[in-house]
Protein backbone atom coordinates (compact mmCIF):
# COMPACT_ATOMS: atom_id res chain seq x y z
CA UNK A 1 0.00 0.00 0.00
CA UNK A 2 2.61 2.10 0.92
CA UNK A 3 4.48 1.37 -1.95
CA UNK A 4 1.41 1.72 -4.43
CA UNK A 5 0.91 5.45 -2.81
CA UNK A 6 5.16 6.49 -3.41
CA UNK A 7 4.72 5.43 -6.89
CA UNK A 8 1.76 7.65 -7.39
CA UNK A 9 3.47 10.38 -5.70
CA UNK A 10 6.50 9.97 -7.93
CA UNK A 11 4.05 10.35 -11.12
CA UNK A 12 2.02 13.23 -10.20
CA UNK A 13 5.17 14.81 -9.21
CA UNK A 14 6.66 14.21 -12.73
CA UNK A 15 3.68 15.08 -14.35
CA UNK A 16 3.17 18.33 -12.34
CA UNK A 17 6.77 19.65 -13.46
CA UNK A 18 6.17 18.60 -17.17
CA UNK A 19 2.91 20.67 -17.46
CA UNK A 20 5.09 23.50 -15.77
CA UNK A 21 7.46 23.36 -17.78
CA UNK A 22 5.33 23.02 -20.90
CA UNK A 23 3.42 26.26 -19.81
CA UNK A 24 6.48 28.17 -19.05
CA UNK A 25 7.69 27.14 -22.80
CA UNK A 26 4.29 27.93 -24.34
CA UNK A 27 4.35 31.60 -22.47
CA UNK A 28 7.63 31.83 -23.73
CA UNK A 29 7.11 31.96 -26.98
CA UNK A 30 4.99 35.74 -26.88
CA UNK A 31 7.62 37.36 -25.11
CA UNK A 32 10.77 38.38 -27.32
CA UNK A 33 13.32 37.18 -24.75
CA UNK A 34 16.50 37.43 -26.86
CA UNK A 35 20.06 36.60 -25.53
CA UNK A 36 23.01 37.58 -27.99
CA UNK A 37 25.89 36.27 -27.41
CA UNK A 38 28.54 37.31 -30.28
CA UNK A 39 31.18 39.66 -29.40
CA UNK A 40 29.38 42.32 -31.98
CA UNK A 41 25.75 42.03 -30.86
CA UNK A 42 24.85 40.87 -34.65
CA UNK A 43 21.67 39.33 -33.97
CA UNK A 44 20.58 42.39 -31.79
CA UNK A 45 18.45 44.89 -33.73
CA UNK A 46 17.96 48.61 -32.99
CA UNK A 47 15.54 49.87 -30.67
CA UNK A 48 14.27 51.89 -33.18
CA UNK A 49 13.52 48.89 -35.72
CA UNK A 50 11.63 47.18 -32.28
CA UNK A 51 9.66 50.16 -32.30
CA UNK A 52 8.49 50.54 -35.64
CA UNK A 53 7.89 46.58 -36.21
CA UNK A 54 5.61 46.53 -33.51
CA UNK A 55 3.35 49.28 -34.27
CA UNK A 56 3.14 48.14 -37.44
CA UNK A 57 -1.32 47.56 -38.21
CA UNK A 58 -0.91 45.40 -41.15
CA UNK A 59 0.93 42.83 -42.97
CA UNK A 60 4.57 43.24 -44.65
CA UNK A 61 4.88 40.69 -47.09
CA UNK A 62 8.58 40.19 -48.21
CA UNK A 63 9.47 38.05 -50.85
CA UNK A 64 13.49 37.68 -51.43
CA UNK A 65 15.49 36.51 -54.46
CA UNK A 66 18.23 35.34 -53.32
CA UNK A 67 17.76 31.60 -53.55
CA UNK A 68 19.11 28.59 -55.56
CA UNK A 69 22.00 27.48 -56.23
CA UNK A 70 24.54 30.17 -54.60
CA UNK A 71 28.22 30.33 -53.80
CA UNK A 72 29.77 30.35 -49.95
CA UNK A 73 29.51 33.67 -50.02
CA UNK A 74 26.02 34.42 -51.09
CA UNK A 75 24.94 31.51 -49.10
CA UNK A 76 25.63 33.37 -46.08
CA UNK A 77 24.39 36.50 -47.43
CA UNK A 78 20.89 34.63 -47.20
CA UNK A 79 21.76 32.95 -44.10
CA UNK A 80 22.10 36.59 -42.77
CA UNK A 81 19.02 38.38 -44.60
CA UNK A 82 16.96 34.77 -43.19
CA UNK A 83 17.86 35.30 -39.59
CA UNK A 84 17.04 38.70 -39.83
CA UNK A 85 14.09 38.21 -41.12
CA UNK A 86 12.69 35.52 -38.25
CA UNK A 87 14.24 38.37 -35.82
CA UNK A 88 11.96 40.94 -37.13
CA UNK A 89 9.06 38.46 -36.71
CA UNK A 90 9.98 38.11 -33.00
CA UNK A 91 8.43 42.13 -32.87
CA UNK A 92 6.25 42.43 -35.69
CA UNK A 93 4.47 39.21 -35.21
CA UNK A 94 1.93 38.16 -37.32
CA UNK A 95 1.88 41.32 -39.46
CA UNK A 96 5.26 40.29 -41.26
CA UNK A 97 5.65 37.29 -43.48
CA UNK A 98 8.36 36.42 -45.80
CA UNK A 99 9.10 33.76 -48.26
CA UNK A 100 12.30 33.24 -50.62
CA UNK A 101 12.01 32.89 -54.10
CA UNK A 102 14.57 31.55 -57.10
CA UNK A 103 14.33 33.82 -60.18
CA UNK A 104 15.77 31.17 -61.84
CA UNK A 105 13.06 28.55 -61.14
CA UNK A 106 10.90 28.74 -64.43
CA UNK A 107 9.08 26.37 -66.28
CA UNK A 108 11.34 27.58 -69.62
CA UNK A 109 13.35 29.90 -70.34
CA UNK A 110 10.57 32.24 -71.93
CA UNK A 111 9.25 32.72 -68.71
CA UNK A 112 12.39 32.83 -66.90
CA UNK A 113 13.68 36.39 -68.83
CA UNK A 114 10.21 37.64 -68.57
CA UNK A 115 10.24 37.21 -64.94
CA UNK A 116 14.16 38.58 -64.62
CA UNK A 117 12.95 41.61 -66.59
CA UNK A 118 9.79 42.25 -64.36
CA UNK A 119 13.15 42.39 -61.71
CA UNK A 120 14.31 44.67 -63.33
CA UNK A 121 11.73 47.10 -64.16
CA UNK A 122 10.91 47.19 -60.62
CA UNK A 123 14.42 48.10 -59.51
CA UNK A 124 15.50 45.24 -58.98
CA UNK A 125 18.74 44.67 -61.28
CA UNK A 126 20.70 41.34 -62.08
CA UNK A 127 23.76 40.57 -60.85
CA UNK A 128 26.02 38.00 -62.57
CA UNK A 129 27.61 35.25 -59.95
CA UNK A 130 30.60 33.66 -61.20
CA UNK A 131 32.69 30.49 -59.88
CA UNK A 132 34.43 27.42 -60.20
CA UNK A 133 32.76 23.99 -60.48
CA UNK A 134 34.88 21.22 -60.93
CA UNK A 135 37.73 23.26 -62.74
CA UNK A 136 34.87 24.92 -65.22
CA UNK A 137 34.35 28.54 -65.24
CA UNK A 138 30.36 28.71 -64.55
CA UNK A 139 27.61 31.73 -64.47
CA UNK A 140 24.65 32.06 -62.93
CA UNK A 141 22.47 35.25 -62.91
CA UNK A 142 21.20 36.34 -59.53
CA UNK A 143 18.89 38.80 -58.19
CA UNK A 144 20.22 39.68 -54.69
CA UNK A 145 17.09 42.07 -53.27
CA UNK A 146 13.66 42.06 -52.40
CA UNK A 147 10.16 43.21 -52.63
CA UNK A 148 8.64 44.68 -49.85
CA UNK A 149 4.45 45.16 -49.97
CA UNK A 150 2.59 47.18 -47.59
CA UNK A 151 -1.46 48.15 -48.41
CA UNK A 152 -1.02 48.07 -52.12
CA UNK A 153 2.26 49.55 -52.09
CA UNK A 154 5.78 48.21 -52.73
CA UNK A 155 9.15 48.77 -53.24
CA UNK A 156 12.23 47.35 -54.10
CA UNK A 157 15.43 47.25 -51.46
CA UNK A 158 18.60 45.86 -52.49
CA UNK A 159 20.61 43.47 -50.57
CA UNK A 160 24.55 43.84 -51.70
CA UNK A 161 25.89 46.96 -51.25
CA UNK A 162 28.67 48.39 -50.24
CA UNK A 163 32.36 50.00 -51.45
CA UNK A 164 33.52 48.41 -54.49
CA UNK A 165 36.99 49.41 -54.13
CA UNK A 166 36.74 46.61 -51.62
CA UNK A 167 37.47 42.76 -51.91
CA UNK A 168 34.46 40.84 -53.04
CA UNK A 169 34.13 39.14 -48.95
CA UNK A 170 34.76 42.31 -47.35
CA UNK A 171 31.81 43.85 -49.82
CA UNK A 172 29.66 40.76 -48.96
CA UNK A 173 30.71 41.62 -45.30
CA UNK A 174 29.32 45.30 -45.68
CA UNK A 175 25.84 43.98 -46.88
CA UNK A 176 25.55 42.09 -43.96
CA UNK A 177 26.07 45.28 -41.46
CA UNK A 178 23.76 47.31 -43.57
CA UNK A 179 21.03 44.59 -43.87
CA UNK A 180 18.80 45.55 -41.01
CA UNK A 181 18.79 49.21 -42.33
CA UNK A 182 18.32 48.33 -45.68
CA UNK A 183 15.01 46.61 -44.67
CA UNK A 184 13.78 48.41 -41.91
CA UNK A 185 13.72 51.66 -43.89
CA UNK A 186 11.79 50.75 -46.88
CA UNK A 187 9.18 49.24 -44.76
CA UNK A 188 9.47 52.27 -42.82
CA UNK A 189 9.04 54.36 -45.90
CA UNK A 190 6.06 52.32 -47.09
CA UNK A 191 4.14 52.52 -43.14
CA UNK A 192 4.79 55.81 -42.41
CA UNK A 193 1.67 58.36 -41.37
CA UNK A 194 2.70 62.03 -40.67
CA UNK A 195 6.19 62.86 -42.39
CA UNK A 196 8.09 65.63 -41.08
CA UNK A 197 8.79 68.82 -42.49
CA UNK A 198 12.26 69.90 -44.03
CA UNK A 199 13.24 73.19 -46.23
CA UNK A 200 15.78 74.00 -48.81
CA UNK A 201 16.82 77.43 -48.20
CA UNK A 202 16.50 80.43 -51.31
CA UNK A 203 17.49 84.07 -51.78
CA UNK A 204 21.12 83.60 -52.70
CA UNK A 205 21.20 81.98 -56.27
CA UNK A 206 20.82 78.19 -54.82
CA UNK A 207 20.47 75.45 -56.93
CA UNK A 208 16.49 75.52 -58.52
CA UNK A 209 14.13 72.96 -58.49
CA UNK A 210 15.31 71.77 -61.45
CA UNK A 211 19.08 71.32 -60.32
CA UNK A 212 17.00 69.08 -57.60
CA UNK A 213 14.29 67.02 -58.77
CA UNK A 214 15.97 63.44 -58.23
CA UNK A 215 16.74 64.52 -54.99
CA UNK A 216 13.39 66.33 -54.39
CA UNK A 217 11.46 62.97 -55.19
CA UNK A 218 13.47 61.09 -53.27
CA UNK A 219 13.05 63.38 -50.41
CA UNK A 220 9.49 62.87 -50.79
CA UNK A 221 8.98 59.58 -49.92
CA UNK A 222 9.84 60.98 -46.58
CA UNK A 223 9.56 64.62 -45.84
CA UNK A 224 7.44 66.80 -46.87
CA UNK A 225 9.70 69.45 -48.45
CA UNK A 226 9.45 72.77 -49.30
CA UNK A 227 11.23 75.97 -50.06
CA UNK A 228 11.71 78.85 -47.60
CA UNK A 229 13.44 82.28 -47.34
CA UNK A 230 15.16 82.33 -43.82
CA UNK A 231 13.70 85.66 -42.35
CA UNK A 232 10.22 83.60 -43.07
CA UNK A 233 8.38 83.13 -39.90
CA UNK A 234 7.93 79.07 -40.37
CA UNK A 235 11.40 78.51 -40.54
CA UNK A 236 11.43 77.11 -36.74
CA UNK A 237 8.27 74.67 -37.69
CA UNK A 238 11.33 72.39 -40.30
CA UNK A 239 13.18 69.59 -38.59
CA UNK A 240 16.35 70.75 -41.12
CA UNK A 241 16.98 73.18 -43.43
CA UNK A 242 19.55 72.77 -46.49
CA UNK A 243 21.72 75.54 -48.13
CA UNK A 244 22.53 73.87 -51.40
CA UNK A 245 24.99 75.73 -53.27
CA UNK A 246 24.66 79.79 -52.61
CA UNK A 247 26.36 82.03 -55.05
CA UNK A 248 25.42 85.42 -53.19
CA UNK A 249 25.66 86.63 -50.12
CA UNK A 250 23.68 86.06 -47.18
CA UNK A 251 22.52 89.82 -44.98
CA UNK A 252 23.54 90.41 -41.55
CA UNK A 253 19.53 89.94 -41.05
CA UNK A 254 19.63 86.17 -42.68
CA UNK A 255 22.82 85.60 -40.60
CA UNK A 256 20.71 86.26 -37.23
CA UNK A 257 17.64 84.03 -38.44
CA UNK A 258 19.61 80.94 -39.15
CA UNK A 259 22.19 81.47 -35.88
CA UNK A 260 18.83 81.76 -34.15
CA UNK A 261 17.40 78.71 -35.40
CA UNK A 262 20.42 76.69 -34.68
CA UNK A 263 20.26 78.44 -30.99
CA UNK A 264 16.53 76.41 -30.89
CA UNK A 265 17.94 73.43 -31.68
CA UNK A 266 18.04 73.24 -35.50
CA UNK A 267 19.49 71.02 -37.93
CA UNK A 268 21.23 72.23 -41.18
CA UNK A 269 23.08 71.25 -44.08
CA UNK A 270 25.25 73.00 -45.99
CA UNK A 271 26.83 72.69 -49.00
CA UNK A 272 29.01 75.42 -50.26
CA UNK A 273 31.67 75.93 -52.90
CA UNK A 274 33.82 78.29 -51.47
CA UNK A 275 35.20 78.88 -54.70
CA UNK A 276 33.85 80.85 -58.02
CA UNK A 277 34.76 80.39 -61.99
CA UNK A 278 32.75 80.17 -64.74
CA UNK A 279 33.09 76.86 -66.22
CA UNK A 280 31.94 77.84 -69.99
CA UNK A 281 35.70 79.66 -69.93
CA UNK A 282 38.10 77.17 -69.49
CA UNK A 283 38.08 75.80 -72.97
CA UNK A 284 38.46 79.48 -74.33
CA UNK A 285 41.91 79.88 -72.26
CA UNK A 286 41.17 79.32 -69.22
CA UNK A 287 39.56 81.25 -66.25
CA UNK A 288 40.99 82.37 -63.12
CA UNK A 289 38.96 80.67 -60.00
CA UNK A 290 38.48 82.99 -56.61
CA UNK A 291 36.98 82.77 -53.21
CA UNK A 292 33.12 83.41 -53.16
CA UNK A 293 32.13 85.85 -50.81
CA UNK A 294 29.03 84.65 -48.70
CA UNK A 295 29.29 86.13 -45.66
CA UNK A 296 28.24 83.16 -43.74
CA UNK A 297 32.00 82.39 -43.03
CA UNK A 298 32.15 83.67 -39.99
CA UNK A 299 28.91 82.38 -38.67
CA UNK A 300 30.17 78.92 -39.55
CA UNK A 301 34.08 79.61 -38.24
CA UNK A 302 32.37 80.38 -34.97
CA UNK A 303 30.44 76.95 -34.90
CA UNK A 304 33.45 75.53 -35.23
CA UNK A 305 34.23 74.72 -39.29
CA UNK A 306 36.30 76.69 -41.87
CA UNK A 307 35.72 75.68 -45.67
CA UNK A 308 38.92 76.62 -47.66
CA UNK A 309 39.09 78.83 -50.58
CA UNK A 310 41.44 76.33 -52.42
CA UNK A 311 41.02 73.72 -54.76
CA UNK A 312 41.53 70.00 -54.87
CA UNK A 313 42.64 67.60 -57.70
CA UNK A 314 43.19 64.04 -57.09
CA UNK A 315 44.50 61.27 -58.95
CA UNK A 316 41.35 59.49 -58.15
CA UNK A 317 38.93 61.86 -60.43
CA UNK A 318 36.38 61.68 -63.24
CA UNK A 319 36.22 62.98 -66.85
CA UNK A 320 35.80 65.89 -69.05
CA UNK A 321 34.74 65.84 -72.25
CA UNK A 322 36.83 68.09 -74.48
CA UNK A 323 36.67 69.17 -78.08
CA UNK A 324 40.19 67.76 -79.55
CA UNK A 325 39.86 68.96 -83.55
CA UNK A 326 37.81 67.04 -86.65
CA UNK A 327 37.38 64.09 -87.54
CA UNK A 328 36.69 64.22 -91.48
CA UNK A 329 33.93 66.95 -91.01
CA UNK A 330 33.08 66.03 -87.65
CA UNK A 331 33.62 67.33 -84.51
CA UNK A 332 35.84 65.12 -82.68
CA UNK A 333 35.17 65.06 -78.54
CA UNK A 334 36.32 63.13 -76.55
CA UNK A 335 36.38 62.57 -72.39
CA UNK A 336 39.58 63.22 -70.85
CA UNK A 337 40.72 62.36 -66.88
CA UNK A 338 39.92 65.80 -64.96
CA UNK A 339 41.62 66.01 -61.42
CA UNK A 340 38.91 68.83 -60.26
CA UNK A 341 36.25 65.99 -60.57
CA UNK A 342 36.90 63.80 -57.86
CA UNK A 343 35.35 60.42 -56.80
CA UNK A 344 35.29 60.27 -52.64
CA UNK A 345 35.19 56.34 -52.13
CA UNK A 346 37.47 56.96 -48.12
CA UNK A 347 34.48 57.64 -45.38
CA UNK A 348 34.56 57.00 -41.93
CA UNK A 349 32.50 54.73 -39.58
CA UNK A 350 29.89 57.17 -38.80
CA UNK A 351 26.01 55.63 -39.82
CA UNK A 352 25.55 58.32 -42.28
CA UNK A 353 28.52 57.15 -44.32
CA UNK A 354 29.61 53.81 -43.41
CA UNK A 355 29.98 51.33 -46.26
CA UNK A 356 29.11 54.18 -48.68
CA UNK A 357 30.62 53.45 -52.84
CA UNK A 358 31.48 56.34 -54.09
CA UNK A 359 30.35 59.92 -54.06
CA UNK A 360 31.05 62.10 -57.32
CA UNK A 361 32.05 65.48 -56.48
CA UNK A 362 32.82 68.42 -58.67
CA UNK A 363 35.75 71.67 -57.55
CA UNK A 364 36.11 70.59 -53.84
CA UNK A 365 37.49 72.28 -51.26
CA UNK A 366 39.41 71.47 -48.31
CA UNK A 367 37.58 71.49 -44.43
CA UNK A 368 39.29 72.59 -41.45
CA UNK A 369 37.90 72.70 -38.09
CA UNK A 370 38.43 75.24 -35.50
CA UNK A 371 38.03 75.40 -31.64
CA UNK A 372 34.28 75.31 -30.27
CA UNK A 373 34.23 74.53 -26.75
CA UNK A 374 31.26 71.51 -26.37
CA UNK A 375 31.34 70.73 -30.00
CA UNK A 376 31.99 67.02 -31.71
CA UNK A 377 33.39 67.36 -34.83
CA UNK A 378 33.05 63.91 -37.01
CA UNK A 379 34.63 63.95 -40.67
CA UNK A 380 32.57 61.92 -42.81
CA UNK A 381 34.38 62.24 -46.59
CA UNK A 382 38.00 62.35 -47.44
CA UNK A 383 39.74 62.73 -50.89
CA UNK A 384 42.29 59.60 -52.10
CA UNK A 385 45.60 59.02 -50.95
CA UNK A 386 47.22 61.07 -53.32
CA UNK A 387 45.86 64.57 -53.27
CA UNK A 388 46.79 68.03 -54.47
CA UNK A 389 45.71 71.59 -53.44
CA UNK A 390 45.91 75.00 -55.17
CA UNK A 391 45.18 77.65 -53.36
CA UNK A 392 43.28 80.73 -54.70
CA UNK A 393 43.07 82.53 -56.76
CA UNK A 394 44.55 80.42 -59.52
CA UNK A 395 44.06 79.35 -62.68
CA UNK A 396 41.62 76.37 -64.18
CA UNK A 397 43.00 75.65 -67.83
CA UNK A 398 42.31 72.74 -70.08
CA UNK A 399 46.12 72.55 -70.79
CA UNK A 400 46.53 70.97 -67.42
CA UNK A 401 45.03 67.97 -69.52
CA UNK A 402 48.00 68.10 -71.42
CA UNK A 403 50.49 67.48 -68.30
CA UNK A 404 50.94 64.05 -67.48
CA UNK A 405 50.10 62.75 -64.32
CA UNK A 406 53.48 63.63 -62.22
CA UNK A 407 52.58 61.51 -58.59
CA UNK A 408 54.97 63.40 -57.13
CA UNK A 409 53.08 66.74 -57.50
CA UNK A 410 49.61 64.91 -55.33
CA UNK A 411 51.63 64.97 -52.04
CA UNK A 412 48.65 65.61 -49.70
CA UNK A 413 46.41 62.57 -48.21
CA UNK A 414 43.12 61.38 -47.07
CA UNK A 415 42.06 65.72 -46.41
CA UNK A 416 38.43 65.61 -44.94
CA UNK A 417 35.85 67.25 -47.12
CA UNK A 418 32.87 66.87 -44.90
CA UNK A 419 32.11 67.21 -41.20
CA UNK A 420 29.38 66.72 -39.10
CA UNK A 421 29.17 69.08 -35.96
CA UNK A 422 26.90 68.29 -33.20
CA UNK A 423 26.49 69.36 -29.39
CA UNK A 424 25.43 72.81 -27.85
CA UNK A 425 26.48 75.78 -29.71
CA UNK A 426 27.26 79.53 -28.66
CA UNK A 427 25.62 82.05 -30.98
CA UNK A 428 27.42 84.48 -33.35
CA UNK A 429 26.08 87.15 -31.64
CA UNK A 430 26.51 85.81 -28.14
CA UNK A 431 29.31 88.42 -27.83
CA UNK A 432 27.91 91.33 -30.11
CA UNK A 433 24.63 93.35 -31.61
CA UNK A 434 22.22 91.89 -33.74
CA UNK A 435 21.62 93.61 -36.30
CA UNK A 436 19.67 96.80 -36.85
CA UNK A 437 16.42 96.78 -36.49
CA UNK A 438 16.15 93.31 -35.72
CA UNK A 439 13.53 92.16 -32.74
CA UNK A 440 15.98 90.82 -30.01
CA UNK A 441 13.46 89.37 -27.58
CA UNK A 442 13.32 85.80 -26.72
CA UNK A 443 17.64 86.02 -28.30
CA UNK A 444 19.55 82.49 -27.52
CA UNK A 445 22.96 82.99 -26.98
CA UNK A 446 23.81 78.80 -25.96
CA UNK A 447 21.83 76.63 -28.47
CA UNK A 448 20.32 73.46 -27.09
CA UNK A 449 21.50 70.03 -28.64
CA UNK A 450 21.83 71.01 -32.35
CA UNK A 451 23.50 69.20 -35.60
CA UNK A 452 25.27 70.60 -38.94
CA UNK A 453 26.88 69.02 -41.75
CA UNK A 454 29.37 70.91 -43.95
CA UNK A 455 30.43 70.00 -47.25
CA UNK A 456 32.68 72.20 -49.69
CA UNK A 457 30.43 71.35 -52.90
CA UNK A 458 26.78 71.45 -53.68
CA UNK A 459 26.80 69.70 -57.09
CA UNK A 460 26.94 66.16 -54.74
CA UNK A 461 23.07 66.87 -55.54
CA UNK A 462 22.55 68.69 -58.65
CA UNK A 463 20.77 66.37 -61.68
CA UNK A 464 22.25 66.74 -64.98
CA UNK A 465 20.06 67.01 -68.10
CA UNK A 466 20.10 64.84 -70.67
CA UNK A 467 21.34 66.51 -73.94
CA UNK A 468 18.81 64.74 -76.20
CA UNK A 469 16.06 64.22 -74.35
CA UNK A 470 16.04 67.38 -71.59
CA UNK A 471 14.89 64.33 -69.03
CA UNK A 472 17.05 64.85 -65.37
CA UNK A 473 19.94 62.37 -64.96
CA UNK A 474 20.31 60.71 -62.12
CA UNK A 475 22.49 61.34 -59.54
CA UNK A 476 23.39 57.71 -58.39
CA UNK A 477 24.84 57.19 -61.75
CA UNK A 478 27.68 58.38 -63.50
CA UNK A 479 27.23 57.54 -67.41
CA UNK A 480 30.65 58.60 -68.95
CA UNK A 481 32.70 56.11 -66.00
CA UNK A 482 29.58 53.59 -66.68
CA UNK A 483 29.22 53.16 -62.30
CA UNK A 484 26.51 53.58 -60.09
CA UNK A 485 27.37 56.61 -57.47
CA UNK A 486 26.54 56.47 -53.99
CA UNK A 487 25.46 60.66 -53.98
CA UNK A 488 21.91 60.02 -53.06
CA UNK A 489 22.38 57.51 -50.35
CA UNK A 490 25.19 59.88 -48.66
CA UNK A 491 22.49 63.27 -48.87
CA UNK A 492 19.23 60.91 -47.60
CA UNK A 493 21.43 59.14 -44.97
CA UNK A 494 22.80 62.70 -43.63
CA UNK A 495 19.15 64.16 -43.52
CA UNK A 496 17.55 61.11 -41.77
CA UNK A 497 20.49 61.64 -39.41
CA UNK A 498 19.93 65.28 -38.87
CA UNK A 499 16.01 65.04 -38.11
CA UNK A 500 16.43 61.63 -36.13
CA UNK A 501 19.65 60.47 -34.59
CA UNK A 502 18.02 57.47 -32.43
CA UNK A 503 16.35 56.37 -35.32
CA UNK A 504 17.02 53.47 -37.82
CA UNK A 505 19.86 55.40 -39.19
CA UNK A 506 21.58 54.36 -35.85
CA UNK A 507 21.59 50.45 -37.05
CA UNK A 508 23.92 51.29 -40.06
CA UNK A 509 26.98 51.08 -37.10
CA UNK A 510 26.22 47.79 -37.20
CA UNK A 511 29.94 46.21 -37.19
CA UNK A 512 30.58 42.32 -38.71
CA UNK A 513 34.15 41.23 -37.57
CA UNK A 514 35.19 39.10 -40.54
CA UNK A 515 37.22 36.57 -38.76
CA UNK A 516 38.88 34.33 -41.54
CA UNK A 517 40.53 30.85 -41.22
CA UNK A 518 44.09 30.28 -41.56
CA UNK A 519 44.04 28.49 -44.70
CA UNK A 520 48.10 27.22 -43.58
CA UNK A 521 47.11 25.98 -40.07
CA UNK A 522 44.06 23.89 -42.09
CA UNK A 523 46.79 22.92 -44.09
CA UNK A 524 48.78 21.43 -41.90
CA UNK A 525 46.44 20.35 -39.12
CA UNK A 526 43.56 19.39 -40.97
CA UNK A 527 43.89 15.51 -39.84
CA UNK A 528 44.36 16.30 -35.82
CA UNK A 529 41.61 18.43 -35.56
CA UNK A 530 39.28 15.64 -37.86
CA UNK A 531 40.35 13.17 -34.86
CA UNK A 532 40.24 15.25 -32.11
CA UNK A 533 36.59 16.01 -32.99
CA UNK A 534 35.86 12.49 -34.09
CA UNK A 535 37.25 10.70 -31.37
CA UNK A 536 37.25 12.71 -28.42
CA UNK A 537 33.69 12.11 -27.78
CA UNK A 538 33.44 8.41 -28.93
CA UNK A 539 36.45 7.66 -26.27
CA UNK A 540 34.55 9.76 -23.65
CA UNK A 541 31.46 7.54 -23.84
CA UNK A 542 33.78 4.46 -23.77
CA UNK A 543 35.53 5.78 -20.58
CA UNK A 544 31.85 6.98 -18.93
CA UNK A 545 30.67 3.30 -19.64
CA UNK A 546 34.08 1.93 -18.52
CA UNK A 547 33.53 3.88 -15.32
CA UNK A 548 30.12 2.80 -14.63
CA UNK A 549 30.35 -0.58 -15.10
CA UNK A 550 33.39 -0.77 -11.91
CA UNK A 551 31.41 1.82 -10.36
CA UNK A 552 28.06 -0.56 -10.15
CA UNK A 553 29.67 -3.81 -10.33
CA UNK A 554 31.85 -2.30 -7.10
CA UNK A 555 28.56 -1.13 -5.51
CA UNK A 556 26.41 -4.23 -5.83
CA UNK A 557 28.72 -6.76 -5.13
CA UNK A 558 29.98 -5.02 -1.55
CA UNK A 559 26.18 -5.28 -0.86
CA UNK A 560 26.18 -9.30 -1.38
CA UNK A 561 28.45 -9.80 1.62
CA UNK A 562 26.25 -8.02 4.03
CA UNK A 563 24.71 -10.53 6.45
CA UNK A 564 20.70 -9.55 7.58
CA UNK A 565 20.02 -8.69 10.93
CA UNK A 566 18.73 -11.13 13.51
CA UNK A 567 15.22 -10.55 14.41
CA UNK A 568 14.87 -9.90 17.98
Amino acid sequence: MIGNLKKWENILGFTAIFLFILLVNTNLRRVPLRFDLTEEKRYTVSDATKNMLKNLDDIVYIEVYLEGDLNSGFKRLQKSIRELLDEFKVYAGSNLEYKFVDPGEAPNPTARDRFYQQLAQKGLPPTTLYDNIDGKRTQKVIFPGAIISYRNKEKPVLLLKGNKASSATERLNQSVEGLEYEIASVIENLSIVEKKNIAFIEGHNELQPADLIEITNALQENYIVDRIKLDNPQLNNYQAVIIAQPKSAFSEEEKYYFDQYIMKGGRAMVLMDAIQMNLDSIALGGTYAFGYDLNIEDLLFRYGVRVNTDLIQDVQSGTIEVYTGNFGDQPSINKLPWPYYTFLNTFSKHPIVKNLDVVYSKFLSTVDTVKAPGIQKTPLIFTSQYTRVKNAPTMVDLNELREDLNQGLYKESFLPVAYLLEGSFKSHYATRFAPKGIDTKGKIDQSEPAKILVMSDGDVIRNEFDKQSKNPLPIDFDKSSNQSLSNKEFFLNAIAYLVDEDGLITSRAKQVTLRPLDNFRIKEEKLFWQILNIGAPVLMIILFGIARYYWRKKKYESNRFLKPKAKA
